[in-house]
């Protein structure tokens, strides 16, 4: 055994590099401490033998809850394939009662579309994160696996950790306020801070949106060899996430959308993710992911790239039953699947590209 300091850097998290190059994240000793202190106290609290099933890259999320399964001597459950095969999870959860296991939304997508049997009984808890599980699709996981989902938010600068809405809130059918807490992000956890703060960092007021900052000993040290990136992302002692969303009044934060994804329209601003919500209440949109395109007139306009068989004019009809006129989508471009990466977040960079490329073509 090699002693080591709180300070001690223990792991180089990369980012996912959804919005440009990953960057090292330098998480310490202490960190990984409070992440795994987080997580056992408020999202998944673990007995000697109960199970970590590792169906998601152990790179990233599931790997951090190692630690505190190590810590209470957990077992770790490693699929033969390597990947994700829904199917082969249902067996392997089949196998080890009390299992928990760390998923991206898309992941829970295709276990609650799978026609494999779950021992539902088995699973101890379902943690989703990584990206926004849509309230349709956390409604169909909850009547499929019942009251064994928690989500958790975070990003690799605040592993895991910056909020939860743990089991008992996605369970609770009976609160008043449970569809709005569906479609939230829970509330920060004990050992964060959190604040929305405006473009100059001045602290704004309940249900302001803004960009969301955090600070405490779960947040990293720094970015690897780039101290201009650490300056700037920790600017003032706080983790600028660059995520908007706003807290209510019982403390429950909600995400919008990151920075970089908002469209500004003739100055209005549009959160894609509310208008995703809307196309996925279509029961032939199987995925959708909404857009900037440049527009000469307004800006920027919304284009939806839809997974699905959707006839236009209906999803039209559903923008305008359910959001402003002017957030509906300009276009709806029908694709085979959305670009993704290995943990299942949608790469907006690529659609982007490939929007702008359709473009050009167009203009040819």
């Amino acid at each position: 055994v090699i002693p080591r300091a709180p300070d001690d850097l223990a792991w180089l998290f990369y980012t996912s590099g959804t919005t440009g190059r990953p960057k090292g994240a330098m998480l310490t000793h202490r960190v990984l401490a409070w992440a795994s202190h987080a997580y056992l106290a408020e999202v998944d609290p673990t007995a000697p033998g109960d199970a970590l099933l590792h169906a998601a890259p152990m790179s990233h999320g599931s790997g951090l809850y190692m630690m505190p399964h190590v810590a209470r001597a957990g077992v770790h459950v490693v699929p033969e394939s390597g990947g994700f095969d829904a199917e082969e999870i249902a067996r392997l959860i089949a196998a080890w009662p009390r299992t928990s296991m760390f998923a991206a939304p898309t992941m829970v997508k295709r276990m609650v579309e799978s026609r494999a049997d779950h021992v539902v009984e088995n699973i101890r808890t379902i943690i989703w994160g990584g990206a926004p599980m849509y309230r349709e699709d956390c409604l169909k996981a909850l009547d499929r696996f019942g009251p064994r989902l928690a989500q958790i938010y975070g990003q690799g600068e605040s592993p895991m950790t910056i909020s939860v809405l743990p089991k008992q809130d996605i369970a609770d059918r009976a609160h008043p306020n449970w569809l709005q807490r569906l479609g939230s992000a829970g509330r920060p956890f004990a050992c964060v801070e959190v604040m929305i703060a405006d473009d100059a960092g001045r602290p704004l007021t309940q249900g302001e949106q803004g960009e969301i900052l955090v600070r405490g000993d779960v947040v990293m040290a720094g970015y690897w060899n780039d101290h201009e990136a650490s300056a700037n992302t920790l600017a003032g002692g706080w983790l600028h996430t660059g995520d908007l969303g706003f807290l209510d009044a019982d403390g429950y934060l909600t995400l919008q959308d990151r920075a970089k994804d908002l469209i500004i329209s003739g100055g209005a601003n549009i959160y894609p993710r509310e208008i995703e919500e809307v196309l996925l209440k279509h029961a032939r949109v199987r995925e959708v992911s909404v857009i900037g395109r440049p527009d000469r007139d307004w800006g920027e306009v919304a284009v939806a790239y839809v997974v699905g068989d959707a006839p236009p004019t209906e999803l039209d009809a559903l923008c305008l039953e359910h959001i402003a006129r002017f957030k509906r989508p300009k276009d709806y471009v029908f694709i085979d699947a959305l670009p993704k990466n290995a943990y299942g977040k949608i790469l907006k960079t690529e659609l982007r590209a490939l929007d702008a490329g359709r473009q050009r073509k167009a203009g040819d």
